[in-house]
């Protein structure tokens, strides 16, 4: 899949696989963000989002950018187990829970699949953990987050989702792609914590990593 090279256990060779951006450095606990000694952020203590712990396999890099790309726009979907998997690895705290970042309808249908949703079919299959499938909604149709600029994707993201089961008392997982400002897990999250969620964890295959602007999700 990435040089070409036969391989014999997977979509790329063993010698690829060594060479992606996995994240090994210390992080924030909260956001994933690189920290001196894996301490909590300065943004995460000044402002607490909604979610309390993030898991993330690689960093949005070359070539996994890429990977995640050729699964939303180019219908890869063969990709999907394998970066669930590398996810799944990285998981040491068990939810009750998992829900996958919802697509309005509209989007949808012009995709013809949620690649957030195949992902945490993958992840709760590999962990045996209950997928709720039909508990949030996107509802309004947002702008893409990519297309815009980054202080303004918060604003965009508010009161984008609904939840239609109370989770009361549970840990709950968000399961995605990308994680880049956060906007879109802090809002979900937010939704979730209103439908009674104690815990909102967030799992994305890969984490921007570009220092931000102290601010709010």
């Amino acid at each position: 899949m990435l040089c070409g090279a036969f391989s014999h256990d997977g979509i790329w060779c063993k010698a690829c696989d060594a060479d992606l951006p996995r994240l090994t450095t210390a992080r924030c606990p909260v956001c994933a963000l690189p920290t001196h000694d894996g301490a909590t952020c300065g943004r995460c203590l000044q402002h607490p989002p909604s979610f309390k712990h993030t898991v993330a396999a690689f960093a949005y890099a070359f070539p996994i950018d890429k990977l995640i790309q050729a699964v939303k726009f180019s219908g890869r979907l063969t990709l999907v187990h394998r970066l669930a998997a590398a996810l799944a690895e990285r998981i040491d705290l068990r939810p009750d829970c998992i829900v996958a970042m919802p697509l309005h309808p509209l989007r949808l249908r012009e995709r013809g699949f949620n690649q957030s949703h195949l992902l945490a079919q993958s992840i709760a299959k590999r962990l045996d953990i209950p997928l709720l499938s039909g508990a949030c909604a996107r509802t309004r149709n947002t702008t893409p987050q990519s297309s815009l600029a980054w202080q303004a994707r918060g604003k965009n993201m508010r009161k984008a989702f609904s939840c239609s089961s109370r989770l009361d008392g549970k840990h709950v997982a968000i399961a995605d792609d990308v994680m880049t400002t956060g906007a879109s897990v802090e809002e979900l999250a937010h939704t979730l914590r209103q439908a009674g969620a104690a815990q909102v964890s967030v799992w994305v295959v890969a984490r921007t990593l570009r220092i931000k602007p102290l601010g709010r999700f």
